[in-house]
């Protein structure tokens, strides 16, 4: 079988387009390739629709954790505390479990329990945590002179916030928010290995990786490849969130603008 008729038949397997069993005998290079590559889509899916949809709920966590209202504050800082002091794995089995439970009641949850939408509530509500304390503190460290230049001008109240504090907010964040954004997509690797099963072998990058590691009995072949797609990934991240960084700080001297370093998180 040439390499092209592989990517034929394995390139779209991960949502179930093309052949439906994976090759057992005789694996080749190219089918290692395709087949990672073709589970390469489920982890950008959770990776960017974990990212949008976070990136809002992120917001109103750290609006909440600086308000002056007890019950909003507490309930932030809480939610915060929740995902950030719990291993995401963790999260994956319970809240699978939680779904499958949920089913059994009424058959409005079945989905949930399904990777593809179960586990990106997971991935959302663990990013926006992290992501709200990232722009928590960037809320905290807004310079008291724009706030006041701002208050000058006769700003106060939502124009205050969509056109000085969030937009300020913004830029001091974006550096530490890229690092989470990051981690997010290689933390979408934990999605098929938790609670979530996958359907007709239909799994993520790792999990394809898994498979041939486990029958070619060579975890050195599968697993740098796998990272070799994640490291082309990290660089479109990098890219993006970088022209995001420039148009942030394009009213600034090159010399004040905020780089932007990769600082990647060891544990979680």
């Amino acid at each position: 079988m040439s390499c092209w008729q592989t990517i034929h038949d394995y390139g779209l397997r991960s949502l179930g387009i093309g052949e439906r069993g994976l090759p057992k005998a005789d694996i080749t290079l190219c089918e290692q390739f395709v087949l990672i590559g073709s589970g390469m889509i489920w982890n950008i899916y959770f990776g960017v629709f974990a990212l949008i949809t976070g990136f809002f709920l992120a917001t109103a966590v750290a609006v909440g954790k600086g308000s002056k209202n007890l019950v909003i504050r507490k309930s932030s800082e809480w939610f915060i505390f929740l995902f950030r002091g719990s291993p995401l794995f963790i999260q994956f089995f319970f809240a699978y479990f939680l779904f499958l439970s949920l089913k059994s009641v009424h058959p409005f949850f079945d989905p949930f329990t399904a990777a593809w939408l179960g586990a990106l509530i997971v991935l959302f509500l663990n990013t926006s945590a992290y992501s709200g304390e990232i722009f928590y503190g960037a809320l905290r460290s807004i310079p008291k002179g724009d706030v006041e230049s701002a208050d000058a001008y006769g700003f106060s109240g939502w124009p205050r916030f969509k056109r000085i504090i969030w937009p300020t907010t913004l830029r001091l964040a974006w550096p530490a928010y890229t690092n989470e954004a990051i981690f997010l997509f290689h933390a979408t690797t934990l999605v098929f290995f938790s609670g979530f099963p996958t359907w007709q072998q239909r799994g993520d990058a790792l999990y394809y990786a898994n498979y041939f590691a486990d029958k070619t009995y060579n975890p050195f072949i599968p697993y740098p490849i796998l990272a070799g797609y994640f490291i082309l990934l990290t660089l479109v991240v990098l890219a993006i969130f970088g022209a995001v960084n420039r148009r942030l700080n394009r009213h600034l001297p090159q010399e004040a603008r905020r780089k932007m370093k990769f600082r990647p998180n060891i544990i979680r």
